[in-house]
């Protein structure tokens, strides 16, 4: 029985470092977001973009017309 408990311990500390590890990354990735979402702000200013461009349509060149 005691085997029992120690492999269930083993496996919740497992998996609290894991979690752990999880949310260090995500935070991580949420502080790069915040600067990323700074410096594109920046560039359109730079550039004169309002950003008025629709969803999924930011930087995309316009089509070229059917005739070229």
């Amino acid at each position: 029985m005691n085997d029992r408990f120690l492999t269930l311990e083993e496996k919740i500390a497992y998996l609290e470092r894991h979690v752990t590890e999880q949310d260090k990354a995500m935070l991580e990735f949420a502080d790069e977001l915040k600067v990323l979402r700074r410096e594109l702000k920046a560039m359109r200013e730079r550039s004169g973009d309002s950003g008025s461009s629709g969803p999924g349509e930011e930087g995309l060149p316009e089509p070229r017309p059917p005739h070229y």
